[in-house]
C-alpha cells in the first residue's frame, strides 16, 4: 500500500481522508467522513456503528468490502479507520437516508438507465462517449481512433470470453503481456511513465500510441481465432504474439522517424494541444 495523505473535498463541504492502494490501483476513503457529511451527524462514528451492524445483520455482501487502514485523524495521530473503495463507498451512499446522497443516487440511476439503451442500440454508447471525449477537450481526430480502440477491445475480449478466459484478473494478464510485447513496458509501467494513477491508460495515450496498441489487440485476437488456444498459459502465448506484431511495426516507424512511439505524454497535454490549435 503506497500511503500518502492526500484528502479531497467531497460534496464541497468538507475534506475525506483517503489512501491510494498502488498494487491494487484504488483510492480507500475513510467511512465515517462520508457518514459525516452526508448526515451531517455529530456522531459520525456511532451511526457508522449502527449502521455497520445493520448491515452485518441483514447479510449486506458491502460488509464484506470493508477493509481498515491506518489514517490521521485531527489531533495529528494515525488510527485505524474503516475504509471503502470507490465502487462500495457508492453502495454505501445509496444506504444512507439523506437528502445530500440523492445527486448520486439519481446519477447511479441515470448511469444504470443508459446502460440500458446501450444494450438495445450499441451506438448509443459510442454517441455518448463521444459527447465525453469532446467536453473533456479532446481532439475530433483522437476521439474516433480511440473509439475503434473501444471496438477492437470488445472483440478481443468476446475472443477471450469464447476461450474460457475469466474476465478481471486474467484479462489483465493477458492485456499486459500484449502491453509489454508492443510498448516494451507493462501497463503499471506504462502509466507511471506517464505520470499516471487510476486513470485508463488509452485514454492518455497518444494517436500513435491508440494505433499501435489497437494493431497488437486485434492481431492477437485474429492469432487466436487460427490457434484456438486452450488455457492460461497458451492464451498469454498468442498474447505476447499479438503483441509482438505491433512492436516490429512500432520498430519500423522509429527506424523511419528517428523518434521513440513511446510518448509520456498524457491526457492533459492532449487536450492542451488542442487548444493551442484552437487559439
Amino acid at each position: 500500500m503506497a500511503k500518502r495523505d492526500n484528502s479531497i473535498i467531497l460534496f464541497h463541504e468538507k475534506q475525506v481522508r483517503r489512501l491510494w492502494d498502488d498494487k491494487k490501483e484504488l483510492w480507500h476513503f475513510s467511512i465515517v467522513d462520508v457518514v459525516e457529511i452526508l448526515t451531517g451527524s455529530i456522531r459520525p462514528r456511532r451511526y457508522w456503528n449502527d449502521l455497520k451492524k445493520k448491515l452485518l445483520l441483514e447479510g449486506s455482501q458491502l460488509s464484506e468490502k470493508i477493509g481498515q487502514l491506518k489514517m490521521k485523524s485531527s489531533d495529528g495521530k494515525s488510527y485505524k479507520t474503516d475504509v471503502l473503495d470507490t465502487e462500495n463507498i457508492l453502495r454505501l451512499i445509496q444506504s444512507i437516508p439523506s437528502p445530500k446522497a440523492e445527486p448520486f443516487k439519481l446519477w447511479l440511476a441515470q448511469v444504470g438507465y443508459e446502460r440500458m439503451e446501450e444494450t438495445e442500440d450499441p451506438e448509443l454508447a459510442f454517441d455518448r462517449a463521444m459527447q465525453t471525449y469532446l467536453k473533456k477537450g479532446y481532439s475530433k481526430d483522437w476521439i474516433n481512433q480511440r473509439l475503434k480502440t473501444i471496438e477492437v477491445r470488445k472483440d478481443l475480449k468476446d475472443e477471450w470470453k469464447g476461450k474460457g478466459m475469466k474476465e478481471g484478473l486474467e484479462y489483465a494478464i493477458l492485456t499486459d503481456e500484449i502491453t509489454k510485447a508492443w510498448a516494451d513496458k507493462s501497463v503499471k509501467q506504462y502509466k507511471n511513465f506517464k505520470g499516471l494513477k487510476k486513470q485508463n491508460l488509452r485514454d492518455n495515450m497518444t494517436n500513435l500510441e491508440l494505433v499501435l496498441n489497437m494493431l497488437a489487440e486485434v492481431s492477437t485476437t485474429e492469432i487466436s481465432k487460427e490457434k484456438n488456444p486452450k488455457g492460461l498459459s497458451e492464451n498469454k502465448k498468442i498474447a505476447k504474439e499479438g503483441g509482438n506484431v505491433a512492436m516490429q511495426a512500432r520498430i519500423t516507424l522509429e527506424k523511419q522517424t528517428g523518434k521513440s512511439v513511446i510518448s509520456s505524454q498524457n491526457a492533459k497535454h492532449l487536450q492542451a494541444k488542442k487548444k493551442k490549435k484552437l487559439n
